[in-house]
């Protein structure tokens, strides 16, 4: 299907019910019109609920997606998301259940717009990246997931906490939709070997999916607004993603 991009859109800022019902600032975008669209809900980095998950929500409004961005450190308070990061990250990050509550609570809002047309997908980079993985694994309400550069998916048994009790590729089996995994050869956070007992574990387990990994690419590779940035292997990347999305949402 051509690529026919949606000019107008609308954008707010809203409170949804995340874990355990409490509001939580989220972010939306939409294309101009009724619909009905396909739904995508963004987890962010831990760098925050940042401008860069605000323009690529946008992004997806303008390829015909209906998207939400939770604000996962809704709880950290007011502020420079740099600021809520850091105070997030001294505090050992937040916890993968408040998460998946919180992650939960954005897929249910999605699906009660009435211009959506019942396909959801999640893409989450970095820790987003694991946690989107964590949810395709934990609940069966999203059609598809994309996972970038996932970090800790792989986890060593003294980065298990009481936060993160639970490594994600021991959730594996529980996969409940196709995957897209893009990852840097160059990265460390996860490793290439991180990355193939990912990946042995999905073939083990007969999940759908597919990985694609880039040479002379690290982790972030598309954060256009750091020095991770890498052009070639972003633009193709992208591609794989809204490839990814149009064979399983539409």
């Amino acid at each position: 299907m051509a690529y026919k991009p949606h000019k107008g859109m609308t954008t707010d800022t809203i409170m949804i019910a995340g874990h355990n019902g409490e509001q939580i600032s989220a972010y939306v975008a939409r294309p101009a019109g009724n619909g009905p669209f396909p739904g995508v809900v963004l987890l962010h980095h831990i760098p925050g609920w940042d401008e860069f998950y605000f323009e690529t929500t946008r992004r997806f409004a303008h390829h015909g997606y209906a998207a939400i961005c939770p604000n996962l450190f809704h709880r950290a308070g007011e502020g420079m998301s740099d600021d809520i990061a850091a105070k997030v990250r001294a505090e050992g990050g937040i916890a993968d259940a408040q998460a998946m509550g919180d992650a939960a609570g954005a897929v249910k809002w999605i699906r009660a717009q009435s211009h959506v047309n019942g396909k959801v997908a999640m893409f989450g980079s970095c820790s987003a990246g694991r946690q989107t993985f964590m949810y395709a694994c934990q609940h069966k309400d999203i059609d598809c997931a994309v996972e970038l550069w996932g970090g800790r998916v792989v986890m060593a048994k003294e980065e298990i906490n009481p936060k993160m009790p639970v490594a994600p590729i021991d959730m594996t089996a529980g996969l409940s939709c196709p995957l897209l995994g893009l990852f840097g050869n160059d990265d460390k956070a996860p490793t290439p070997e991180q990355v193939n007992q990912h990946e042995a574990e999905l073939k083990k387990h007969g999940k759908n999916y597919e990985f694609h990994r880039y040479d002379g690419a690290g982790h972030g590779f598309f954060y256009y607004d750091r020095p991770m940035y890498r052009t070639e292997q972003a633009i193709d990347g992208w591609k794989k993603v809204w490839a990814f999305l149009e064979k399983h949402i539409g």
